[in-house]
């Protein structure tokens, strides 16, 4: 929740300045929780919000490990160091377990297109010497942010399903269209199936409307119409056929670890906790079609010969 680039910091959700005292902050706490309980009336998933604020701001200790962590200058730390970013490029992994087999390159259209726009924004001639620095990613335009968080989303989910083994074989930021937005984040083929998985990240809490994704923060789009209509595509030109959709949230923006939202033509959609995807991807979505035996190796071989990468 409080790691994405897109959402409030723990102050914000208080509604307090990170300047205030330990006992200002407390009487702030107090009030959010009466403002937002659900039995006055208040909305659950704030009300958690909240809750999961405390947890990181309500001690000396937590305040203080939280403001290094996120760049903040606050009363417990007023000389923060701002060089901390969990933002970075991930490093590069040396352990030599078997991993799956993985072709693109998960959130890297993303990174490089907002490190163009940062130091746009920032202006000609301004040195931007972290284009990841926190302060300075919460300061520009949600779009912007919006971009970082994309890239980091992807980014984890090319890590849990690098982990699930040599079974599995995903092709990340595979192309649909001319324009390089227009992209499936993930395809992912394994004994369970053949996924079109897109990793997103909206900043807050979201909800369920008629098979699709809803929250403040989406505006008019909808992602699982979207990344049906990429599955598709890429269906048709690999003459292939999906087993089921996923999209990927962080686990704070989900009630629950899997969320399934009916089926599109035959293809099942599920929304699930980035810590339930490895369990999702190697049980399978209910009522997905399982792949095995000479089946994979041909999708497989369809699919390397298809895909184009943005």
């Amino acid at each position: 929740m409080f790691d994405s680039p897109l959402s409030a910091s723990a102050y914000e959700i208080l509604g307090v300045d990170p300047s205030v005292d330990d006992a200002e902050l407390r009487r702030a706490y107090r009030l959010r929780l009466r403002q937002t309980h659900p039995d006055t009336g208040g909305d659950a998933a704030i009300f958690i919000q909240v809750q999961r604020a405390w947890e990181l701001v309500g001690t000396v200790e937590s305040r203080a490990a939280y403001d290094r962590r996120s760049g903040v200058a606050s009363a417990a730390t007023p000389d923060a160091d701002t060089g901390w970013s969990g933002w970075r490029p991930p490093a590069a992994r040396t352990d030599t377990r078997p991993r799956a087999r993985s072709y693109g390159h998960p959130g890297g259209w993303r990174r490089e297109r907002y490190l163009v726009l940062i130091r746009e924004w920032v202006g000609r001639g301004v040195e931007v010497p972290d284009p990841y620095d926190p302060a300075l990613v919460r300061s520009a335009p949600r779009d912007l942010r919006r971009l970082l968080a994309d890239a980091l989303a992807e980014e984890a989910t090319a890590r849990t399903v690098s982990d699930l083994g040599m079974g599995f074989t995903v092709w990340h930021d595979v192309a649909v269209g001319t324009d390089a937005d227009d992209k499936l984040d993930h395809v992912v083929l394994g004994p369970s199936g053949l996924y079109g998985v897109m990793s997103e990240d909206f900043g807050g809490v979201v909800g369920f409307r008629r098979g699709e994704i809803t929250g403040p923060s989406l505006g008019t789009r909808a992602p699982v119409t979207a990344a049906l209509g990429r599955m598709r595509t890429i269906a048709k030109a690999a003459r292939v056929r999906f087993s089921g959709a996923i999209i990927v949230l962080p686990d704070d923006d989900l009630a629950q670890a899997v969320t399934p939202l009916g089926t599109s033509r035959g293809v099942p959609v599920v929304v699930v906790r980035r810590s339930a995807l490895a369990m999702v991807l190697r049980q399978g979505v209910a009522q997905a079609r399982a792949i095995g035996g000479n089946e994979l190796f041909d999708v497989r071989t369809r699919l390397q010969q298809t895909v184009r990468f943005v």
